[in-house]
């Protein structure tokens, strides 16, 4: 918690040198991981309130990690493949879908997905350029 504060209270400082343009700095990196981190923890507390199963949740948590396959077409359809799974859009769609229709699977499902995203993105894992893997909407992965 003192290094999350220590970074609130340093926001102005420099990307890294490698971070490529338009990627998050400074305090403005700290808040969308603290986003993520929140998105995460609301996740497995409504999955864990409506009783679903961890088996599942253990089994599925990484499935949207499924679509790194797509860096084999090349990185431009590696990214664009990896940033739509990766997006809040999809799953609260399900999620909405789930409760309007009563689907326990859906909901479950869209719950686990929002986790998924939200470790990653508490984890500094970011939307992906096309530029190459390791560059994110989160800066340069691997470098604080």
């Amino acid at each position: 918690m003192t290094a999350i504060l220590t970074r609130f209270v340093h926001a102005s400082s420099p990307a890294p040198a490698r971070a490529p343009a338009g990627s998050a700095s400074g305090g403005v990196r700290v808040v969308l991981r603290l986003e993520g981190a929140a998105a995460f923890a609301a996740a497995i507390a409504l999955y864990g309130h409506d009783g679903f199963s961890w088996l599942a949740f253990v089994l599925l948590f990484l499935a949207p990690d499924l679509a790194m396959v797509a860096y084999l077409a090349g990185p431009r359809a590696g990214a664009l493949a990896y940033n739509f799974v990766h997006t809040y859009a999809l799953p609260l769609a399900l999620a909405f879908a789930g409760f309007a229709l009563g689907s326990t699977v859906a909901s479950a499902l869209a719950l686990i997905w929002i986790a998924h995203i939200g470790f990653d993105r508490m984890l500094g894992y970011g939307l992906k350029y096309a530029s190459g893997f390791g560059d994110t909407h989160l800066g340069r992965m691997g470098h604080e």
